[in-house]
């Protein structure tokens, strides 16, 4: 799973302007590679309770939701696409993850996750 979320994962970053046209190559191109980064955190998140939970956590969240959705997703306009993106990635998450927080609270490594979804 290591070797997949370090090596196989690329989310080209490409400016506003030219993601904005649902047509063009580029943007099919980076929706593909969101999607499929989507994919994988789901099924590293399917490891919970199997593999140490720290470890799904730093593969699933630090590494892959921080270094490569988030920042798709902050690149997304806001509006339906963008909330969309948010729902996929929340329904990824594990709510046994989320049992001991108390109200308000989230885990550390979804702190800049939570800000945007707040926005």
């Amino acid at each position: 799973m290591k070797k997949s979320v370090e090596e196989d994962v690329f989310i080209p970053l490409y400016p506003k302007s030219t993601v904005e046209d649902k047509s063009s190559l580029r943007s099919k191109f980076q929706e593909r590679r969101f999607w499929s980064a989507v994919k994988l955190l789901s099924n590293v998140v399917l490891w919970d309770g199997i593999v140490q939970e720290d470890k799904v956590r730093d593969l699933g969240l630090s590494k892959l939701l921080n270094r490569y959705l988030l920042l798709n997703i902050l690149n997304t306009p806001l509006g339906p696409d963008n909330v969309e993106k948010c729902n996929k990635v929340v329904a990824c998450l594990p709510e046994r993850w989320f049992q001991d927080l108390k109200g308000g609270s989230t885990l550390p490594e979804l702190l800049n996750f939570s800000q945007h979804l707040l926005q």
